[in-house]
């Protein structure tokens, strides 16, 4: 079959439908505010239904905070909105005279059945003046989280460098529309990629596979990257657990895993579940020189608190600049997010240790070596027996 834009369109759209997406055409919505982006009504009855033990003036507040971000920039307030898409928004409300605190839910992520799914096309948004139609948006409980924009296969001289752009101006014409957006699309047929506000052209990444195979992932046709990466269980987990921010206050950057991140790091937990049932061994976590070694390890130590019961987490490193990177900040970081919602409660986290026997010896001293969760963390207790002094 030969693609159009529109026929591409349609295409995509169907691998949706056929995902269980709820398919809407824009224009026949019954739409009176064209600057809203989000879907006030499916927001309002999805927020209601996951918190139901929770008052109705805990959720209007909710959908205050949603509506209403601090002054900032729009990376500012998108890391905002993430934050209460991962962790949930913190409200405060009156019971009986009594002020009480809870977390609001904006996604059900341990069943995907609970959420709606809208596969929306066509969506007019005006700001500032600027009328614009973003092809395709996947809405989450009346949320725009995905926007996907694409360029038709039968136009040599359009592609997805022109969608790239596009999106680019979106982001400058209509801003608000990016508060609450996870992750861009850019897609021509031929080429499928995926990446964050801050991502350049090249940070957008194909996704290869649809199941974690990597035998057939040389020449991904396009299904394989919608079907692959935005099936609804794995699409929340991408949302809660593989998107993240780094970088200093001057220069922050949103990142998005990659598939090969993505598959290792849950082929990674699921193997430290059975190492701590069986002979302790976790096996190696194998990357290519270039290819995001450090985020997998602060994705894995992340996903790590919730899998085990409160590891200890031992980052060794064997060179200086190694060291100094991002890696320790970010695993405190998402670890201390935790602590916060309260879903850990006894961690430590322990980097650089020297290999001589003082060290090894006061770090074995102090800390439970059954809660060692790092295959690497092994190579304490192998030196640690070549002296005599360390216990």
């Amino acid at each position: 079959m030969l693609f159009n834009e529109d026929t591409f369109e349609q295409a995509v759209i169907e691998l949706f439908e056929n995902m269980g997406y709820t398919h809407i055409y824009a224009p026949d919505m019954n739409r009176t505010d064209y600057s809203r982006p989000l879907l006030d009504d499916a927001l309002r009855d999805c927020l209601v239904r996951l918190n139901r033990n929770l008052p109705v003036t805990a959720i209007d507040e909710a959908i205050l905070k949603l509506n209403d971000f601090d002054a900032g920039s729009l990376l500012q307030k998108n890391m905002v909105f993430m934050d209460y898409l991962q962790n949930g928004i913190t409200v405060k409300y009156v019971v009986n005279g009594e002020e009480r605190s809870s977390v609001v839910r904006l996604i059900d992520y341990a069943d995907a059945a609970k959420n709606d799914f809208y596969v929306v096309n066509q969506y007019t948004f005006v700001e500032n003046g600027n009328n614009r139609r973003p092809d395709i948006i996947l809405f989450i409980n009346g949320m725009p989280l995905v926007l996907m924009e694409l360029k038709s296969p039968s136009k040599d001289e359009v592609g997805a460098e022109n969608a790239y752009n596009q999106i680019r101006n979106y982001m400058q014409d209509i801003p608000s529309m990016f508060y609450y957006n996870a992750i861009c699309v850019i897609s021509d047929l031929s080429t499928n990629k995926a990446g964050t506000i801050t991502s350049g052209l090249d940070r957008f990444m194909e996704w290869k596979t649809k199941d974690g195979d990597y035998e057939n992932t040389a020449y991904a046709q396009f299904d394989t990257f919608y079907e692959g990466m935005f099936q609804k269980e794995r699409l929340l987990d991408i949302l809660k657990n593989f998107i993240l921010f780094s970088g200093d206050g001057q220069k922050q950057f949103k990142i998005l895993a990659g598939y090969h991140q993505y598959f290792a790091v849950r082929k990674a937990i699921e193997k430290a579940k059975i190492a701590t049932k069986t002979d302790g061994k976790g096996g190696v976590f194998w990357h290519t020189q270039g290819s995001g070694k450090s985020l997998s390890m602060v994705f894995y130590a992340h996903l790590l608190q919730e899998a085990l019961d409160s590891p200890t987490i031992v980052v060794m490193t064997d060179r200086i600049d190694l060291a100094d990177n991002d890696t320790k900040e970010l695993i405190h970081r998402r670890v201390v997010e935790l602590q916060q919602k309260k879903k850990l409660t006894n961690y430590r986290l322990y980097t650089d240790l020297k290999l001589n026997p003082g060290n090894v010896n006061a770090w074995l001293k102090h800390n439970d070596s059954s809660k060692m969760s790092l295959d690497c963390a092994r190579q304490i207790y192998k030196y640690a027996k070549s002296y005599p002094s360390v216990r």
